[in-house]
C-alpha cells in the first residue's frame, strides 16, 4: 500500500470521529431571531408565498467529503472540537483533503433518479450545495480549477453536476435553491497562506489589506453571478456560513452560539449580490442565514423545531441521519419521526428541509432511498393536510396538531398514532354547523358532538386497529365561519 493510500485510510478512520454530534455540541443550532424584516419587493413576496406552499424540501450535501465519508468540510478547520489523526501534521492533512479532488469520480451519478425519488418522497423543492466551506465547486465555475469539472469526472457528459441536478429537478416541477457557502477555505483571499488558519474565520486584517478582501468579495460575486445566469431558473439563494457577516450584526445572540467570533470585518456586500441576482432572476428569495435584515427573507432554524408557532416565513433544516453528507452506517431517523417532525413544523407555520448525502459514486444510499419512499407513501394519502396549508392560531391541543387550507374553509387534525386513543377532543377550531368530519385515509365519515365549545369524536376500532401502521392520523372538516 502506498504512503498516500495509508494516509487516506488513517484519516478516514480518525475523522469518522468528526460527527454531527460534535458539530451540534460545539456550534449549536441556527436560531430564529425575533427580528424579521419582511421584504418589500412584491415579486419576492409572491415567490415566498409559493415557497410556503411547498412545505417539504430536500437539501443535498455532496462534495469531496463524500469520498472518505466524513463530516462535510469541517475537518480542515482548526478548532478545539475537531478530531484528526494526531500523528500527521495539519498541513499534510489539508494537502490530503484538497487532493481528494482527484478522487471524486461519481460514475453512477444519475440526477434524474435523484429527482424521481425526491418526488416520490413528496418533496417539492430542492436546495443543492453548489459549494461548501471547503471551496470545492460542484459547478463549472470559471473562477477556479478547484471544481468537479477539472477532475476525473471532467469528460463525463454530466460533469457540470449543478446543471444536471437543476435540470432534473426542474423537469419534476421542483422549486430550485442554490446553497452557497460565504466562507471559502480554499481561496487564498479568505485563508491567506501567509498566516496560519486557526479557525473558520478569515485569517488576516481586512482593514490592513483591503485589496485582498476586495478580491474575495469579487470572487464570491462572480461565482454567484455564474449560478444565477447559467443554470436556468433559480428560486432561492441559500447563503450559509453565518459568521461571515458585518461586525455590526454580531450581537448577544451570535455570541451565544459559542463559535469563534470574527476578529476582522467579513462584509460581503450582500446588498450588491441581491441586486445582481434579482436583476437576472426577478423575485429571487435571498436567505442570508442568521444575518437579520432585508436579506434573510426566510429564517432557518437548524436541527431543531421552534418552541412555538411563528408567523414569519421559516424552515427547519435537519439531516435524515446524524450528518449532512454521506457517512457510512449513518444513524437515520425513522420514517415515523420524519413525518411527525413534518407535521409539527407545518402546524407551527414552517417548511421542513430534509438533508441527504449521496455516496461518492453518485447514488443515494439504499437505506436513504427506502426511507424517502416510505415518507412519500404517507404524503400520497395525507398530503392535503400539509401542502398549500397555513398555520392556525390554535395550532395544537394535547399532542395533536392543526392546519388549515389557505382559504380557511377546511381544517385538519393531525394525530400521532395512538391505538389506545378512543376519544379525540379539541376546542376553538370548530366545524361549521352540520359539517362532516372525515378520516382522510379512508374517506370514512365520523360522528362527533360539540358541547360548550368542545368537539368530541369517538374513534372507532377500525381506525385504531386497522390504521396502526399509519404514523399520523388525519381528519378534516369544514371550518366554522367567524
Amino acid at each position: 500500500m502506498t504512503g498516500r493510500n495509508n494516509m487516506v485510510r488513517i484519516f478516514s478512520i480518525a475523522l469518522a470521529l468528526c460527527t454531527s454530534v460534535s458539530f451540534a455540541q460545539n456550534l449549536g443550532v441556527h436560531p430564529v431571531s425575533n427580528d424579521y424584516q419582511k421584504p418589500t419587493d412584491p415579486l419576492v413576496l409572491q415567490k415566498l408565498e409559493k415557497w410556503q406552499d411547498q412545505k417539504f424540501g430536500i437539501i443535498i450535501h455532496w462534495g469531496l467529503y463524500a469520498v472518505p465519508g466524513i463530516i462535510e468540510s469541517w475537518s480542515i478547520c482548526s478548532e478545539p472540537w475537531i478530531t484528526r489523526d494526531s500523528t500527521s501534521s495539519y498541513d499534510d492533512y489539508k494537502k490530503w483533503y484538497f487532493g481528494l479532488k482527484d478522487s471524486l469520480n461519481p460514475v453512477n451519478f444519475n440526477p434524474e433518479k435523484w429527482a424521481a425519488i425526491s418526488k416520490k418522497a413528496g418533496m417539492r423543492y430542492l436546495v443543492f450545495t453548489t459549494k461548501h466551506h471547503d471551496g470545492f465547486c460542484m459547478f463549472d465555475t470559471k473562477q477556479t480549477d478547484f471544481k468537479i469539472t477539472s477532475g476525473p469526472f471532467a469528460s463525463n457528459p454530466k460533469a457540470d453536476v449543478l446543471k444536471s441536478v437543476f435540470s432534473a429537478y426542474h423537469d419534476q416541477g421542483f422549486m430550485i435553491g442554490a446553497y452557497f457557502s460565504k466562507p471559502d477555505w480554499h481561496n487564498e483571499n479568505y485563508w491567506w497562506p501567509l498566516y496560519a488558519t486557526p479557525d473558520r474565520n478569515n485569517n488576516y486584517d481586512t482593514q490592513k489589506y483591503p485589496w485582498r478582501w476586495k478580491q474575495f468579495q469579487d470572487y464570491t460575486f462572480r461565482q454567484i453571478q455564474e449560478i444565477v445566469t447559467g443554470y436556468g431558473s433559480v428560486d432561492v439563494l441559500w447563503l450559509d456560513g453565518g459568521w461571515v457577516r458585518p461586525q455590526n450584526t454580531i450581537d448577544e445572540e451570535v455570541l451565544s452560539w459559542g463559535a469563534p467570533i470574527p476578529r476582522w470585518s467579513q462584509e460581503l456586500d450582500i446588498a450588491r449580490i441581491a441586486q445582481m441576482v434579482r436583476s437576472n432572476q426577478p423575485g429571487m428569495i435571498v436567505v442570508d442565514r442568521t444575518v437579520q435584515g432585508p436579506y434573510e427573507n426566510y429564517q432557518t432554524p437548524e436541527h431543531t423545531i421552534p418552541e412555538k408557532r411563528i408567523d414569519n416565513p421559516w424552515e427547519t433544516c435537519m439531516p435524515l441521519g446524524n450528518d449532512w453528507g454521506y457517512v457510512p452506517n449513518n444513524n437515520l431517523k425513522s420514517v415515523d419521526r420524519v413525518i411527525e417532525t413534518l407535521v409539527e413544523v407545518v402546524a407551527k407555520g414552517g417548511n421542513l428541509l430534509l438533508g441527504v448525502g449521496p455516496k461518492p459514486d453518485g447514488t443515494f444510499p439504499p437505506d436513504v432511498e427506502a426511507r424517502l419512499l416510505e415518507i412519500g407513501k404517507w404524503l400520497d394519502v395525507n398530503g392535503e393536510a400539509i401542502y398549500n396549508t397555513r398555520s392556525m392560531e390554535h395550532y395544537k391541543e394535547h399532542y395533536w396538531f392543526f392546519t388549515q387550507s389557505k382559504d380557511k374553509k377546511t381544517g385538519y387534525v393531525l394525530v400521532p398514532r395512538d391505538t389506545n386513543l378512543t376519544l379525540l377532543e379539541w376546542s376553538e377550531n370548530l366545524p361549521e354547523k352540520g359539517a362532516k368530519l372525515i378520516f382522510v385515509p379512508t374517506g370514512e365519515k365520523l360522528r362527533y358532538n360539540i358541547h360548550n365549545g368542545l368537539v368530541s369524536v369517538y374513534l372507532p376500532q377500525s381506525i385504531r386497529i386497522q390504521q396502526a401502521h399509519n404514523p399520523v392520523w388525519v381528519f378534516k372538516f369544514e371550518l366554522a365561519t367567524e
